[in-house]
């Protein structure tokens, strides 16, 4: 954590070290959670300027990535009380889900299955989303995602349990 400790000292180029490092995961969760490029944009930059003022707050014994992201998250929720298609992480989902395909044919059937997907996360509640969103789009492993939401490593299991559980009902439900 020598950039946190550097940004902490003052030091501009390690923090902007650190936005390079975590710009894409932020703008991504932003931007899963709203739906809308121009807002994700504006939770990114409203992100690091709350981490540049919180930033004696982090926990240098803690991974930055999850603590940075779980701002951003909170973020999201509020505006989202007052996932848009990131198709490179669906495309990554549903090929992992469905395998590839080369052919033209194919890249149409899998352009369709990806909708569906995409429509079934859509009818998920938003903490079904979240979960969904953390661990698959974002690759956050267990532990990380748990950070991000502020629960057990534990509730993460369970809630992607139930999340994929009602997210293959969903996809039944679409074909």
């Amino acid at each position: 954590m020598e950039l946190v400790e550097r940004a902490r000292a003052g030091d501009n180029d390690a923090f902007n070290q650190l936005i390079d490092e975590h710009r894409e995961a932020v703008f991504r969760l932003a931007y899963l959670m709203l739906r809308n490029a121009e807002d994700a944009e504006d939770i990114a930059q409203e992100t690091f300027l709350r981490a540049y003022r919180h930033l004696e707050k982090f926990d240098i014994q803690r991974d930055f990535r999850p603590w940075i992201l779980s701002i951003a998250a909170n973020l999201c929720r509020n505006e989202k009380r007052g996932l848009g298609r990131y198709w490179n992480a669906i495309w990554r989902f549903a090929g992992e889900q469905m395998g590839e395909q080369r052919s033209v044919e194919g890249d149409v059937i899998q352009q369709h299955d990806v909708q569906c997907l995409l429509d079934a996360v859509r009818e998920l509640r938003h903490h079904e989303q979240e979960i969904i969103y953390l661990r698959y789009f974002l690759d956050l492993d267990v532990k990380s995602a748990a950070e991000v939401l502020n629960v057990q490593p534990g509730t993460v299991k369970s809630r992607l349990h139930r999340a994929l559980k009602q997210l293959e009902l969903e996809m039944n439900q679409h074909e």
